[in-house]
């Protein structure tokens, strides 16, 4: 079923799981998300809302329908400025240095080796890979975020930063020993056909690296649980129709079974607590331990390492 509306989009039914396939019928209904920030009393807004489902099976979050906007340039074609706080315009000198480290362990690293940055956004990763060693290239499908990478970093080379989306580009088969989406899966709308599409271009043994909205997140569910005290059947999961515009939210199962499809294993995971938002202060610091001890923080790192 395709349906449209007055605020620019279609809405697609989806009829299983993106990662594990399991069908939507079986799956939970958590509740409502607006096309807004909701707050704290989403009972009175008024909007167009869309159902959020969980997987029963491995725990993916997702809209259904999807809301698909009728152009690509209504979400990402704001201005850099306007999607990104301005400290994230700042170079820090440790970004990504961890999780390169982390790569670097599990391919056994040698100089030279090839680097794909999906989704490079204001291009800081593809040079923090670049000055550890990597041979890299990237892509970004915002027309304004890349114009703004190369502006900001003059290292960075227009031949290697293509204009582009994951559906519309190609590279080589077994071309990168390593891959990093960061925070993009969870804006795409089919992740299951991106890692495919990735998985091609990697070399054997080669890792993927990728950062995703956990659907295990303490904080989540203690606000839909506010939500449901009050009486109102919307939840804070996702934001598939305002910025940052989040289509899924993820678990480790939803790799671990996406993984049996698409042929490759879990090689290494790291929760983060990150923010805490609507919680008092006095508070904060047993759900951050809450949360480090039960890996129930917002975001999910993972690294996939391609079966040989």
């Amino acid at each position: 079923m395709v349906s449209n509306d007055k605020k620019g989009y279609y809405f697609i039914d989806v009829p299983s799981c993106n990662m594990c396939h399991q069908k939507s019928s079986g799956n939970e209904i958590i509740g409502l998300r607006l096309n807004q920030s909701q707050g704290l009393r989403p009972l009175n807004k008024t909007g167009i809302s869309t159902t959020i489902i969980k997987c029963s099976q491995c725990g993916l979050i997702y809209p259904n329908p999807l809301p698909i906007p009728l152009d690509i340039e209504d979400h990402y074609g704001l201005p850099p400025e306007e999607y990104w706080i301005h400290d994230e315009f700042k170079v820090d000198p440790s970004y990504f240095l961890d999780e390169l480290a982390q790569a670097k362990e599990l391919l056994d690293y040698q100089s030279g080796m090839k680097a794909l940055d999906i989704g490079a956004g204001l291009g800081k990763c593809m040079l923090a890979m670049s000055y550890a060693g990597f041979d890299v290239e990237g892509f970004e499908p915002s027309r304004l975020f890349r114009d703004k990478a190369l502006e900001n970093n003059t290292e960075l080379s227009p031949e290697k930063l293509k204009l582009g989306t994951i559906e519309e580009l190609d590279y080589p088969p077994n071309y990168f020993n390593f891959i990093t989406f960061g925070a993009v899966l969870e804006h795409l709308y089919d992740p299951d056909k991106a890692l495919h599409k990735a998985l091609h271009w990697l070399k054997e043994d080669g890792v993927i690296h990728i950062e995703v909205p956990s659907s295990d997140w303490l904080i989540a569910k203690l606000i839909n649980l506010a939500y449901r005290l009050t009486g109102s059947n919307f939840v804070t999961n996702l934001s598939p129709m305002h910025s940052p515009f989040h289509l899924y939210e993820f678990s480790l199962k939803s790799f671990k079974e996406n993984g049996k499809k698409n042929g490759y294993n879990l090689a290494h995971y790291q929760y983060y607590v990150c923010r805490q938002p609507y919680m008092p202060k006095f508070i904060q610091p047993l759900l951050a331990w809450y949360m480090k001890k039960y890996n129930r923080g917002m975001q999910l790192k993972v690294w996939l390492r391609k079966n040989t």
